[in-house]
């Protein structure tokens, strides 16, 4: 069993990495024997456990650096966790824009979203693919939501406020991103899969937990920590007849 999920010596690469799951993400990761490398835009990132590269995913040439460097430096990529998306940062004007009334969300926030959500996946599995061809192995895990499967329910947000149209409409492209990368590669030894999480409890109002946790079996939020088996599971040797699926943990909102 040990065998079977472990990451020994195995190269991760996380971009959204510094965010609240990809640390989570790394961690566990971590934990199981990989080394993991952290991509983001944060400024000033420090952790001796991570190697760190403040990347825009949206830049190809800046992504193909970081991945060679990587190589350079570990001699291969065995995974890429496709985690960066543009979530709504509280207390911000960007933040305020995305929960926008649809038909007045603005174009250039809505390029942005697709920039960093759509292109950018694309742009780091460009980077990484002909590594992982060349060492017959590799896995690309591609991070989608609920809301790529279902409608945002705008009921759930505080009156006036209504789920990014641009989030929704990119994550939606995500689990058919996954199926064509697999059917792409399928003799190259990568596999490509989609992990859809549900939300996770950091903080929100006690309204909006209650709303939404009444629309999920379990009758809650994620907790942070949640995520980790199914990341570790689709990473490692576990999932090995496992390519173009889709993994939903949700709590069950999607099955109601």
């Amino acid at each position: 069993m040990n065998e079977m999920f472990s990451m020994k010596d195995k190269v991760v690469l996380i971009t959204g990495g510094t965010g609240m799951l990809g640390m989570e993400y790394a961690k566990v990761l971590a934990g199981a024997g990989a080394k993991v490398v952290l991509m983001d835009i944060k400024e000033g990132f420090s952790d001796p456990n991570f190697l760190y590269y403040k990347v825009d995913i949206t830049l190809k040439d800046s992504v193909n650096e970081a991945v060679n460097d990587v190589v350079k430096k570990l001699g291969r990529v065995d995974v890429l966790i496709n985690n960066a998306a543009m979530n709504p940062v509280p207390n911000t004007d960007e933040s305020a824009k995305q929960f926008s009334p649809y038909e007045d969300y603005p174009i250039e926030l809505w390029t942005k979203e697709i920039a960093v959500g759509l292109t950018g996946m694309l742009i780091c599995a460009q980077a990484v693919i002909p590594v992982m061809k060349k060492q017959k192995s590799g896995s690309i895990i591609n991070v989608c939501s609920t809301y790529g499967i279902v409608a945002p329910d705008n009921r759930i947000y505080d009156e006036g406020k209504f789920k990014s149209i641009g989030y929704a409409s990119v994550k939606g492209a995500v689990p058919n991103f996954t199926r064509s990368l697999a059917s792409y590669l399928r003799e190259t030894g990568v596999r490509v899969n989609t992990l859809t999480p549900g939300g996770v409890f950091a903080g929100q109002k006690e309204e909006f937990v209650k709303k939404y946790s009444d629309k999920t079996i379990l009758g809650r939020m994620a907790k942070k920590d949640e995520y980790n088996g199914a990341v570790l599971f689709l990473a490692s040797d576990a999932s090995t007849y496992m390519t173009g699926a889709n993994l939903v943990v949700d709590g069950g909102w999607t099955a109601l």
